[in-house]
């Protein structure tokens, strides 16, 4: 969910590649003394670009060199650059799962396992369920590098004063909130159906809900028939009732997200309640600034009535991971990473409005924009047993793709529930 995978791009954005100052073209594991970091770029690279400095003062061997990569052509480039010995980074960033699959298949990535029982301290730095989503096949291939993004339900204060009614903690809440909202000439939920990734949250978290967490994770290790758990079923069929009952107004097909529209119907009291990343605070910050500071509410994802999923598990972007190239040679890589929880690298992501992953953090928080926000986040994921990596980054491209298509036929009734269930499964 977007941020999200980015989508191929075509050949002049495979060229976008840019170098920080500091330069350097990249020719991981040349032995030439510099070691390649390739980086996604935007707004938030200012806290890697100040970790690579302190590691090139601090470090008198090897000097790290940040490449930083135009964001729609990110996966496109780095696929390019690592089938090419003399271009491939020696570390670079990813969303983990199957975003790394490839090289990982390829063999072309470090496993953590032995870096770990090095650096025990490195793996006690971060919270459990984040470093558990950088693992694939059960190896640890990602350290987190950027701050956590987990799925929230937002809404208007000012909407729920209105109908004197309070955010939901049940899913019954949730179906008395939808009625009282439609009697109020308000839409229930907003929801940006023309940006279809909008709605996969949605699945993912009813299947969490409803079957728990070790329904996807059998269809991320490669079992289609995970898809034809009764929890895929279940859920599909709540959300058609959802569509049926007008929780997300009639015309939820043409809105979209990435234009703001579905953010603008929570801010204009027009909805009462969205479903969406971490990210949308931000996005009412910048777009709505009044709403953001004085009626923007937030809670977590209800539980589902006799549903096996922990009421405390998140779905969402638990971060973004460094992953290293097997090169053997990594020592310099390794300590790098040990910047992405020093204090400094922790203080950077606070006060670029970012919730760090990493264990005692809530201390820092204070400092951050929203410091309530924050902290609700951290919460959230510190105590989350589980945090589910988005679907659509999770499962390999060729999978995922069709996935969010299949969802959005779903969401628009081209498809039964029980056709959504057989399509997924059929996906190879």
């Amino acid at each position: 969910m977007n941020p999200h995978r980015a989508g191929a791009a075509g050949a002049l954005a495979l060229l976008l590649f840019t170098a920080t100052a500091c330069g350097g073209s990249g020719t991981g594991g040349s032995g030439d003394g510099e070691m390649n970091i390739a980086l996604r770029q935007d707004s938030l690279a200012v806290v890697q670009e100040n970790a690579v400095k302190r590691f090139n003062e601090q470090n008198d061997g090897s000097k790290a060199v940040l490449n930083q990569i135009a964001p729609d052509g990110y996966e496109d480039k780095l696929r390019t650059m690592m089938g090419s010995g003399q271009q491939a980074p020696d570390m670079f960033f990813n969303w983990g799962g199957g975003s790394i699959e490839p090289y990982i298949e390829q063999e072309m990535l470090l496993p953590l396992g032995a870096t770990l029982q090095e650096n025990p301290e490195m793996e006690d730095a971060f919270i459990p369920s984040i470093m558990e989503a950088g693992k694939v096949n059960d190896t640890q291939y990602g350290i987190p590098l950027r701050g956590t993004q987990p799925v929230i339900l937002f809404y208007n204060e000012k909407v729920f004063e209105e109908a004197g009614v309070e955010p939901p903690e049940t899913w019954g809440d949730v179906q008395d909130l939808i009625d009282t909202f439609k009697q109020e000439g308000v839409t229930p939920f907003a929801l940006g159906g023309a940006t279809p990734w909008t709605e996969l949250m949605w699945v993912e978290y009813l299947v969490d809900r409803i079957g728990g967490h070790e329904v996807f994770e059998r269809i991320a290790k490669g079992d289609s028939s995970g898809w034809k758990d009764p929890a895929v079923l279940e859920s599909a069929q709540i959300i058609q009732d959802l569509v049926d009952e007008g929780a997300f107004g009639q015309n939820f097909a043409s809105v979209g997200y990435d234009d703001g529209a579905a953010s603008a119907l929570l801010a204009e009291g027009k909805a009462a309640m969205h479903l969406m990343g971490s990210w949308e605070y931000s996005t009412q910050l910048a777009d709505a600034p009044e709403f953001a500071k004085e009626d923007l509410g937030y809670v977590p994802f209800p539980p589902m009535p006799d549903g096996e999923g922990h009421p405390q598990a998140v779905v969402g972007n638990p971060t973004n991971y460094f992953s290293i190239v097997d090169d053997g040679d990594t020592e310099a890589e390794t300590e790098f990473l040990k910047q992405t929880y020093s204090d400094a690298y922790v203080k950077d992501l606070v006060k670029n409005g970012e919730i760090p992953t990493t264990t005692g953090a809530e201390e820092m928080l204070d400092e951050a924009p929203n410091p309530d926000f924050a902290k609700f986040q951290y919460a959230m994921v510190r105590d989350a047993p589980t945090f589910q990596l988005s679907w659509d980054q999770a499962l390999p491209r060729p999978q995922a793709e069709p996935m969010v298509t299949e969802i959005e036929k779903l969401f628009n009734k081209q498809v039964t529930p029980q056709e959504f269930v057989d399509n997924l499964a059929a996906l190879q």
